[in-house]
Formats: structure tokens, sequence, C-alpha cells
């Protein structure tokens, strides 16, 4: 499959599992609230193709239902990481911002996040709500590892990362077929309502 190359090699900064999830077809949605550096309108979908930049913290896998049998990654802290290695391209198809619970919870069987940190996002701040992304990963034909750079640092979700990145969207590979990612996408339309 040929993907066509965004302008610029854009990062979104997702948890390790969570980006192994979409790559290897586990999930097609990403939940997001926001960082504290989102700005004063908060937390945004500003691009349609994006490369996912792994972060890890201590006590991520006991946030999670599902963590791969190899965990296919191992990170010091931010403090210490001197490499990113990114392994998956996601193209963004649909987003939803939604405020009702019920249909946040009935999202369960579709993500690996705990209840309890889905109900922790949805509730932050003063308006409970969150962003949900309908997602097309992709595998890259290997992985890409380059420098790390403070500039990745903090809490923000996009960074921009060197462009030699984007040469190895040729060769990306679907995550799951076209039909399993179509029959992924019923089912989130039918929770999640038209936009």
């Amino acid at each position: 499959m040929i993907l066509t190359p965004p302008a610029a090699a854009i990062g979104f900064k997702e948890w390790s599992f969570v980006c192994d999830s979409l790559t290897q077809g586990v999930q097609t949605l990403v939940l997001r609230k926001g960082g504290i550096h989102e700005g004063r309108g908060g937390f945004e979908w500003k691009h349609r193709g994006f490369l996912l930049f792994p972060t890890w913290f201590h006590h991520q896998a006991e946030k999670l239902r599902w963590v791969p049998e190899k965990a296919q990654r191992a990170f010091p802290p931010e403090e210490e990481r001197t490499s990113v290695d990114i392994d998956g391209y996601a193209t963004l198809e649909q987003v939803w911002k939604v405020t009702d619970w019920d249909r946040v919870e009935a999202l369960r069987s579709e993500h690996i996040w705990n209840d309890d940190v889905v109900r922790e996002r949805f509730v932050y701040d003063d308006e409970s709500c969150l962003h949900i992304a309908l997602v097309r990963a992709y595998k890259l034909p290997q992985r890409w590892s380059f420098p790390y750079s403070k500039s990745y640092g903090g809490c923000r979700s996009w960074v921009t990362l060197p462009e030699e990145g984007l040469t190895l969207l040729d060769g990306a590979t679907p995550a799951l077929s076209d039909a399993a990612w179509q029959e992924s996408a019923a089912r989130l339309h039918a929770i999640l309502g038209p936009v």
C-alpha cells in the first residue's frame, strides 16, 4: 500500500503499548484529553497523518487491559532517554468529541485502557469529555530509530520529527485488512453516532 506522505514528519505522542496495539491491529481508536502544553483551546486533532511516537512511564502496563506478550520496547526515564524508536504511522479517519459517559463506557471492548484510566481522562477538568479518533494504523517496513531531543519532551501531543522518517511510508503495511478495519469502524460509528 502506498501512503501519501504528509507535508511534515509529525509525531503523535502516545503510550508505548497503545502504539503497539494500533500497529498490531488490536484497536483502531485513540482516546485523548490533552496535555498541559496544548494551549488555551485544549487538545485538537491537528494532523491527518502522523507517526506514532511511543512514550513510557513506570506504571504504564498496570493501567492497561492488554500488554504485548513480549513488550517490544524498554524505556529509561525521559530525562535519560537517548533515542526514539518508531514502528508505526496512522491516518486520522474520524473524530468525535464525546460528552456522554455512557457512550464512552460502551467503547470498552474497542480499546486496551483500564476503566479507571478512561474515567480519569473523561472527568479530568471542568468539561467532562474525551476526543475519540478513529485511525487507520500502518506498520513501517522497519523500525525507525533516531536521536532523542529535549524538544520531544513535556506534556504535549504533537512533535516535529526528522523528515527522513517520511521515506518509510512507501513500504508501510496496514495493521488490519480493509474488511477488518471497516468492521471496527462500523462498531465505533454504531456506538458514537454521527459527528
